[in-house]
């Protein structure tokens, strides 16, 4: 239980507000940057469906890599001063996309480094947030506390993706590129003047000991039957989900003659189905049973993109639909999202929080690069289509794990974490 709680409703807490307003204006720019440099690569680089399953496998990589000795790390560190530092250093990646143009011109290589550093910083950022919710608030106020915060990441799902696809129709796209950094600086003015005082991390660890603590990370979550079950499904859903937007961002654009603008408002249409998601996992779980809502939800949100391989026409027809496609899958998506936060934080004990949330974050969007290689690989040995139909429905197999898992039988209370 941390030493500092809050004993006001959450809006009536300036900090946590700051926190709310920082981490909002951190995940616009990333959700813009994430459309901006795929989109640069396409349709300015005219990269073809490897070199951008290439281009989103180096932006993810540092997910593998850095989840585990981050997650370690944030259990000791201050998540505040991880945070700023995080988005300090993202703006100033982009920037530096900019400052490439005026010497001499980018190119994959420059997007590469680009991707990789924003990447690698985001980490720090996903983790340290998660981390600073539960230093932050009172345990009977993480439902709330975390539906508010990922209705901040649904505007920045709705407005990214939008602002990230206009940004690359009428500006050059090196200026969209770095546009995005502004959102990092708005986010670092915001978190950087949160007052209340954290408790102490522990003392900073040598090579042993923070491999020590990453074991007793992976150890805690393996052997956790709810928590092995998420990392689990969390691994299903995001090899495919990753492999099925590789081929979907150059699917949209040269299968279905779409304009950058238009891509980011079929994008975009995520975001609002994403909020309608935060809103719904405030209250089903409470009525229907954790279990009930993960499942259900998985089946429904996963399944709908499988309408996508099977558009056909002019923009007037594929836009709305993918419009309606997006809204179901933000929605849903979303409210699996918050549901299972809600989950791993109230199972998990107070000094294991940036262990587990690293621990699962590795288990599942550790696979990110790996299938981004292998949607680029699909897309171009078996076609677009194809690809996209087999790789959407490679992630039914995530609401699978979880029915045949003890997740699915979770009521609406939740087990409170071992001692």
């Amino acid at each position: 239980m941390p030493s500092s709680t809050v004993s006001r409703p959450l809006w009536r807490d300036s900090d946590f507000r700051r926190l709310w307003a920082g981490q909002t204006a951190s995940q616009l720019g990333e959700h813009a940057s994430l459309v901006i440099l795929p989109l640069f690569a396409v349709l300015a680089l005219h990269a073809d469906a490897g070199q951008l399953g290439t281009l989103r496998a180096v932006g993810q990589a540092p997910i593998f890599l850095l989840s585990l000795l981050v997650g370690a790390g944030v259990d000791r560190w201050r998540t505040r001063t991880v945070m700023v530092l995080a988005d300090l250093g993202r703006a100033l990646a982009l920037g530096g996309a900019l400052l490439a143009v005026l010497v001499g011109g980018p190119g994959l290589p420059m997007l590469l480094v680009v991707a990789f550093a924003v990447g690698a910083l985001s980490v720090f950022f996903d983790v340290a947030y998660q981390a600073s919710l539960v230093r932050l608030l009172r345990p009977d106020q993480l439902a709330q506390g975390n539906s508010l915060i990922e209705g901040s990441r649904s505007a920045a799902q709705m407005g990214g993706p939008a602002l990230g696809g206009t940004l690359v129709s009428l500006l050059s796209a090196p200026v969209a590129v770095a546009s995005s950094a502004l959102f990092f600086v708005l986010s670092f003015l915001s978190i950087v003047r949160i007052r209340r005082p954290e408790s102490a991390p522990g003392p900073s660890a040598g090579a042993a000991g923070m491999g020590r603590q990453i074991r007793e990370g992976i150890r805690f979550v393996a052997g956790d039957r709810f928590l092995r079950t998420v990392g689990l499904a969390s691994a299903a859903f995001q090899f495919f989900f990753a492999a099925t937007m590789t081929a979907y961002l150059v699917f949209l654009p040269r299968e279905l003659h779409l304009s950058g603008t238009a891509i980011g408002l079929a994008l975009a249409a995520t975001g609002p189905g994403a909020l309608l998601g935060s809103l719904l996992a405030a209250r089903l779980p409470a009525r229907f049973g954790y279990g009930v809502v993960l499942v259900t939800a998985a089946v429904i949100g996963d399944g709908v993109l499988l309408c996508v391989p099977a558009l056909h026409g002019p923009p007037a027809v594929t836009v709305p639909c993918l419009v309606a496609i997006n809204v179901v899958f933000g929605t849903f998506g979303q409210l699996i999202n918050v549901t299972l936060m809600v989950v791993r934080q109230a199972v998990t004990p107070y000094g294991m929080q940036g262990r587990a949330a690293a621990t699962i974050n590795f288990a599942g969007m550790g696979l990110l690069p790996f299938g981004s290689l292998a949607g680029g690989f699909l897309a171009q040995e078996w076609g677009l289509r194809t690809s996209l139909l087999v790789t959407a429905a490679g992630m039914l197999l995530s609401p699978l794990l979880m029915a045949l898992s003890p997740l699915a039988r979770l009521g609406r209370e939740l087990p409170p974490p071992p001692e």
